[in-house]
């Protein structure tokens, strides 16, 4: 893909240069932060990472891990998110994971602990594992977000685009990336930014 070359070579590959080491940063802090993470990611489905964003500043780590249902409740119906009861319900079911750097811990690989985040984190699939992942300094899995799977297909390089993928075509598709960012010079974690921004005009996380 040209254009992603023509943008490492400008301000956007320094952009997002620095995000990555963002994210590498986040990778080397505690569970606590890195449970706020997966707040965020299950607040992106079918939302926006910016609203997203958003709610993470305001409620901080310590909201999501202590704010009582109902409150938690109200708080994302106030800033706008389409779905506060279950993204709610979501959040405190997963705080039996707050030590989720540790647990993570035990795997050996990022696709093995992305196996065991969509299995038993109620909110997140692969898509959102894969994101979580990636924002605490994994770059070895794909984020299959719609746009994405849109820019792909507009290069001709799916048929259609699948919402959500099953597991089996996302793991297809995920290969497919993988060659490319290997021909690219690129990691996955890095290509996702790419094609992210070719679509948004933004680089956000």
């Amino acid at each position: 893909m040209g254009k992603v070359n023509e943008l490492r070579r400008g301000k956007v590959g320094k952009l997002i240069a620095r995000r990555i080491q963002e994210f590498k940063g986040l990778g080397r802090k505690g569970s606590e932060e890195w449970f706020s993470e997966l707040c965020f990611c299950i607040l992106t489905a079918n939302s926006t990472a910016r609203r997203g964003m958003k709610i993470q500043r305001e409620l901080g780590s310590e909201g999501f891990l202590t704010l009582p249902l109902e409150e938690l409740r109200h708080r994302l119906k106030a800033a706008g998110h389409r779905f506060p009861n279950t993204r709610a319900c979501f959040i405190v079911e997963a705080r039996r994971f707050r030590d989720i750097k540790d647990i993570l811990g035990r795997f050996t690989n990022a696709r093995q602990a992305r196996e065991w985040l969509a299995e038993n984190v109620k909110g997140v699939g692969y898509k959102e594992s894969s994101h979580f992942l990636r924002n605490v300094g994994f770059s070895d899995v794909a984020i299959l977000d719609r746009h994405v799977l849109s820019v792909l297909h507009e290069h001709g390089l799916i048929d259609g685009v699948p919402r959500p993928p099953t597991r089996g075509r996302y793991l297809e598709i995920e290969r497919k990336l993988e060659e490319l960012a290997g021909k690219l010079g690129l990691t996955l974690g890095e290509l996702d930014l790419y094609l992210w921004y070719s679509k948004t005009g933004e680089v956000l996380k």
